[in-house]
């Protein structure tokens, strides 16, 4: 079922924005940069009925190993709170409001506040007060506290395959229906239900607003165009058996899809401004690729609306998490993994091509510098002033090439209904 949306070229009553009248092909440019729309996507999108990335299950993988991280601006403590239990909890001690873990990675018997020395059990319970009956008969809480109503604020978790997820919201469905069949097909031909392991990180602050990075990662269009390394050795290209596809019911999700080609010259890379045909790699190992998942597929690129980048790129896998900072920047959050299973070879190429990807990349530098760029230029434009997103049409379904924005007009569309816009 399509999420409502109102007419195009209607104001919203709140914000008095208006659609451009050609609403599958254009974009305002003020969902990119207007604070109260900023506040607006936080409270509906991000701490609304969706399911946000938190990490991996093998990060904390003993009883009181914890991580914190930030979802939408809420920073938040993903935690193992008991055999086979992990729980997540906002990072913000109900008592004043202090951010109470302030290292990525700890572990602990519980999580204890400095300020107060308030105590939480691990799966967020408050279970110790100091002076809470106060001391020789005088202070003390009112006789009406009770620690059962003042635990941290949890947010409801699956685990699935290795991957933690978490919503605030009561009413987001089970992780497999938000997905969808044709994406859960997708995510669990990478995320098979093996262990998976942490090989590394990377992080960089990208000053663009957060929707660009989604966008980036659903518009095949300009991979073959913008990525001298992509185009040169045929990573991903136009001339290549690819698809673009769309989770049917909604449009939020989207996932790039594309089969190697070769260093060649031909019809397609003639006309290609960065194909560089003498380029030649110092060590041809970042390109010893070995085929390992279902079908002759080499790339599967899959983002999930809102907060993350599930990547399959040869044997280079990665999550790549959004954490928006204001509406013109976002923190970008890398996480290298492998299977626990792989034999020291596989860990060594899957490190190797690695240096395709984040902050400086041999293609991902590409993507931070004209996110940015798009940023500095979509700032200064006139009221009115719209992107156009009609390559390929102005339909919302998925197609069997990579010359098409579809992606992009699936993902708006949804927007829009959440939005109300």
């Amino acid at each position: 079922m399509d999420v409502p949306m109102d007419a195009p070229g209607t104001a919203h009553p709140m914000l008095d924005r208006a659609w451009p009248r050609d609403a599958a092909g254009r974009v305002p440019y003020w969902v990119y940069t207007d604070p109260e729309v900023y506040q607006a996507e936080l409270e509906k999108i991000w701490y609304g009925p969706h399911w946000l990335y938190v990490g991996l299950e093998c990060e904390i993988p003993e009883v009181g190993d914890w991580k914190t991280t930030t979802l939408g601006e809420r920073p938040v403590v993903m935690v193992r709170s008991a055999p086979g239990e992990i729980s997540v909890v906002e990072n913000r001690c109900r008592h004043r409001g202090v951010k109470f873990c302030q290292a990525r990675f700890g572990h602990s018997k519980e999580l204890l506040c400095p300020y107060h020395q308030w105590a939480y059990e691990l799966n967020g319970n408050l279970m110790g007060v100091p002076f809470r009956r106060g001391v020789k008969r005088q202070g003390g809480m009112p006789p009406d506290f009770d620690p059962k109503d003042w635990g941290l604020n949890r947010l409801r978790v699956e685990e699935v395959n290795g991957v933690v997820w978490a919503t605030f919201s009561d009413a987001t469905p089970a992780f497999r229906e938000y997905l969808g069949e044709r994406f859960w097909k997708h995510y669990t031909r990478v995320y098979d239900g093996r262990k998976l392991a942490v090989l590394g990180y990377n992080r960089q602050r990208i000053p663009g607003n957060w929707k660009l990075m989604q966008e980036n990662i659903k518009d095949p269009y300009h991979a073959g165009l913008l990525h001298v390394f992509f185009v040169t050795f045929g990573l991903f290209r136009a001339d290549q058996k690819s698809a673009t596809e769309v989770d049917d019911e909604h449009g939020r999700h989207g996932i790039l899809i594309s089969r190697k080609g070769e260093q060649v010259k031909n019809d397609v890379t003639a006309d290609l401004k960065n194909f560089q045909g003498d380029l030649r790699l110092a060590d041809p190992r970042i390109l010893d690729v070995v085929q390992e998942f279902p079908g002759e597929e080499t790339v599967g690129m899959i983002t999930v609306f809102p907060s993350v980048i599930l990547q399959q790129q040869v044997n280079s896998l990665t999550t790549r998490q959004i954490v928006p900072s204001g509406p013109g920047a976002f923190d970008f959050h890398w996480t290298h993994w492998c299977y626990a299973d792989d034999t020291a070879e596989m860990r060594r190429r899957r490190t190797r091509q690695a240096n395709l990807f984040g902050p400086a990349g041999f293609v991902s530098a590409d993507d931070g510098e004209v996110i940015e760029m798009s940023q500095q230029g979509i700032a200064t434009a006139a009221p009115g002033d719209a992107a156009l997103v009609a390559m390929g049409g102005r339909d919302y379904g998925s197609v069997d090439h990579m010359v098409t924005e579809v992606g992009i007009r699936g993902m708006y569309r949804y927007w829009r209904g959440v939005m109300g816009l």
